[in-house]
């Protein structure tokens, strides 16, 4: 019987209270930055659940439960220490890009600005069967307090909705929205903050209401948009090569081992990759960049394994 170790290697945890920043991340990078952010802890109270602890420290529910996948999401135990995955590899992007990255493996937006600048922010995406496209586009519209014309469709399946929400606390796009160009998709804030991290939309994608006006005060209209899907990705701080892996329920028969050797391979990190910590990585699916670094001198040698 094969056994299995698991070893996730963080950077420094750090036990943060519950006065931990709530807004959204934003960092100073550079065309040679791969990581942002860094793991923190946070020691449960009576009454916390995680999906209040992911909207506080500005993370999906699907973040918060993938790190931390023995833990009851909606009665955690007191006292038990929660990962706080505020620590990401960035997406693969062209390059000296500008705009908006949404990753909807990750459920999360990544928005390049002021060429060194780096905004991301958790969201919530289309349901199956309806999913939110991928693909290339712009900000075409910016709305401050949006009315809400309910698509035929919706209206079919609650057919007590009116033809128009307007603005207000019943309206799901929120208090801004931002249309993308070619498509009636939008991305807007939501009256329901705990879909953040969720499949829930229409194909729209959501922020928090508190991450909406942020975003749509620093994104202009002819912004690029970039939708994708990188259940995988890899990047190298310091000596230590990170991968970063989702599970991406979309993607059929995905072999995530074998996307995460081609992406090693791309960069020139195969070599120096550990293939017991890759293959653990790949198996938990945890949401956290790991270090799969070999501390051995020799090369290493990445095989298939159908265990996976």
């Amino acid at each position: 019987m094969r056994k299995l170790y698991f070893l996730i290697l963080l950077p420094l945890f750090i036990i943060v209270s519950p006065q931990a920043n709530t807004l959204a991340q934003s960092f100073t990078i550079s065309n040679d930055t791969s990581l942002v952010g860094s793991i923190t802890y946070h020691s449960v109270k009576k009454g916390e659940s995680l999906i209040e602890l992911a909207r506080h420290y500005n993370l999906g529910y699907n973040e918060i439960v993938s790190a931390n996948f023995n833990i009851d999401p909606f009665v955690p135990q007191d006292g038990s220490k929660i990962i706080i995955p505020t620590f990401w590899i960035l997406p693969e992007r062209p390059a000296n890009f500008q705009g908006i990255l949404i990753n909807l493996s990750e459920m999360r937006l990544y928005y390049f600005h002021k060429k060194t600048q780096l905004t991301t922010f958790p969201i919530g995406i289309g349901d199956d069967g309806i999913e939110t496209p991928v693909g290339k586009f712009k900000i075409s519209h910016k709305m401050v307090n949006p009315p809400w014309y309910v698509p035929e469709s919706i209206r079919q399946e609650r057919p007590e909705l009116p033809a128009v929400v307007p603005p207000g606390p019943e309206n799901p796009l929120g208090s801004h929205a931002m249309r993308l160009s070619g498509l009636s998709y939008l991305i807007h804030g939501t009256n329901r903050p705990w879909a953040i991290g969720r499949k829930v939309t229409h194909g729209c994608i959501r922020l928090y209401p508190e991450d909406i006006p942020k975003l749509f005060e620093i994104v202009p209209i002819g912004t690029e948009v970039i939708i994708t899907r990188q259940p995988v990705k890899v990047g190298k701080l310091g000596d230590e090569i990170y991968v970063e892996v989702h599970l991406d329920d979309q993607l059929d028969n995905f072999d995530y081992l074998q996307n995460a050797i081609e992406l090693l391979a791309k960069k020139g990190y195969l070599k120096y990759v550990d293939t017991f910590k890759l293959y653990h990585v790949i198996k938990m699916k945890s949401g956290i960049p790991t270090s799969v670094t070999t501390k051995n001198k020799e090369p290493q040698v990445i095989i298939s394994d159908p265990w996976l």
